[in-house]
């Protein structure tokens, strides 16, 4: 009895093994006809079965289950992630047993997918649909791991559809990993603009030198991304509510890198956004310590400044960085941009008088206020323009100014630019 029983199970595995032979042959050769739902009903109905196979059996079927889910990209997304999972698996399954006989053939379907990943990310992005555009370069990071730039955007575009569950998962991955995402720029002058312009590689920048049309070719690094992905961390958790988790999260990555201004101007801004303006002063106040004579971290500290609403103090940051940074064309349309907001607060004195004699001089006082008001602001607008001399906001500010100051010439001039601006010449 005991022997008929081992040769009645010894038969049931062989039955066994041929339905399984036959669900993976009737799935190739549905993937061969392109019929990808009976592909996928074939390889599943064998899945019950695969755990008992020898290596090469199990190399086989992952490989044809990984197809068959995939179906050329036309899959939902939850069957091309388990197309993922599959391909890695088999390519575990060949590393382990010695023996790679799907794993190039893998290797170059992955180079496909990803690139349809990508161009999928990006279409997705151009259409504004940020949370399709999330979702495609998740995949592409699930394809390719070595690849932490994939899992970047992927967090960035989350954070743009506001889905802030999936962005912050991603974010707490890549501090875990400790990505910097610094990268290597080509960079020259476009002649024309006056503006920097960065190229897709050194050969197209140097192309571009040479035939005239770019000076000043530079090779520059990247900042590194680990203080802006720690500042979105916490930024998340103030959306969520949970200011202790940012704070901590801000103060743990300073603790690591004590030397980091990105990190400390960040946690200047979430100090701001929680509403703790001494904390957020003396953070600032802090950064200029470190580094006074930083043109960049000057103008960084103006931008966070007037964010605030700080105007004394924004100015102040922008002045010196114009100080040791002349050429700062932002720099010098802020400080503009920072003038000309003080004009509202004048016409509604001007709009809040009466008829009375008294009142009509106040008028003319307040129109002398604005008049030098608005003088002070040409110099950092004409800079502006010199330095960028396609900001048509600058010149369209100007042209108003030239204007209301009874400069006829001048608003001409300006009039002129600006039409020649907005035509595109």
């Amino acid at each position: 009895m005991k022997k008929q029983s081992i040769v009645a199970l010894a038969l049931l595995v062989g039955s066994l093994s041929y339905a399984q032979k036959d669900e993976i042959k009737a799935a190739e050769k549905a993937i061969k006809s392109g019929n990808f739902a009976d592909a996928k009903t074939a390889i599943l109905s064998a899945e019950s079965l695969i755990s008992n196979s020898d290596a090469k059996m199990q190399a086989k079927y992952y490989y044809v289950k990984g197809q068959a889910l995939y179906a050329n990209g036309t899959a939902s997304n939850v069957d091309i992630d388990t197309a993922i999972k599959s391909f890695n698996t088999v390519k575990d399954i060949e590393e382990a047993s010695g023996k790679a006989k799907y794993t190039s053939d893998i290797d170059q379907l992955q180079q496909v997918m990803l690139s349809d990943f990508i161009t999928r990310a990006n279409k997705a992005l151009e259409k504004e649909d940020y949370m399709g555009s999330s979702k495609e370069f998740e995949k592409a990071y699930s394809l390719s791991p070595v690849d932490t730039s994939y899992l970047y955007y992927a967090a960035s575009t989350a954070v743009t559809a506001q889905d802030y569950d999936v962005s912050l998962q991603h974010y707490l991955t890549l501090r875990d990993l400790g990505y910097e995402g610094i990268e290597t720029q080509y960079t020259a002058i476009n002649k024309e603009s006056n503006e920097k312009e960065v190229f897709g590689s050194a050969t197209l920048r140097d192309l571009s030198v040479k035939s005239g049309t770019h000076i000043k070719p530079e090779v520059n690094k990247t900042s590194s991304k680990s203080a802006e992905i720690v500042k979105n961390i916490a930024l998340i958790y103030i959306t969520k509510g949970d200011n202790e988790k940012a704070i901590e999260a801000m103060k743990d990555a300073r603790e690591k890198n004590p030397d980091d201004l990105g990190l400390l101007m960040s946690e200047a801004n979430i100090q701001l956004k929680m509403g703790n303006r001494d904390e957020f002063k003396r953070l600032m106040e802090e950064a200029t310590t470190k580094d006074p004579n930083n043109a960049e971290l000057q103008y960084n500290l103006g931008v966070i400044a007037a964010d605030a609403g700080d105007i004394d103090d924004a100015k102040k940051y922008y002045e010196k960085a114009l100080e040791l940074e002349p050429d700062n064309a932002d720099a010098s349309n802020n400080m503009a941009v920072l003038i000309l907001g003080q004009e509202k607060g004048i016409f509604d004195k001007m709009n809040s008088l009466g008829t009375s004699s008294a009142d009509y001089k106040k008028y003319d006082a307040y129109k002398e206020e604005l008049n030098v008001l608005y003088k002070s602001a040409i110099p950092y607008l004409e800079k502006t323009l010199k330095l960028k001399p396609t900001h048509v906001n600058a010149a369209k500010t100007l042209m108003s100014i030239y204007s209301s100051l009874g400069e006829t010439d001048k608003f001409k001039v300006m009039k002129a630019k600006v039409e020649a601006l907005e035509s595109g010449n």
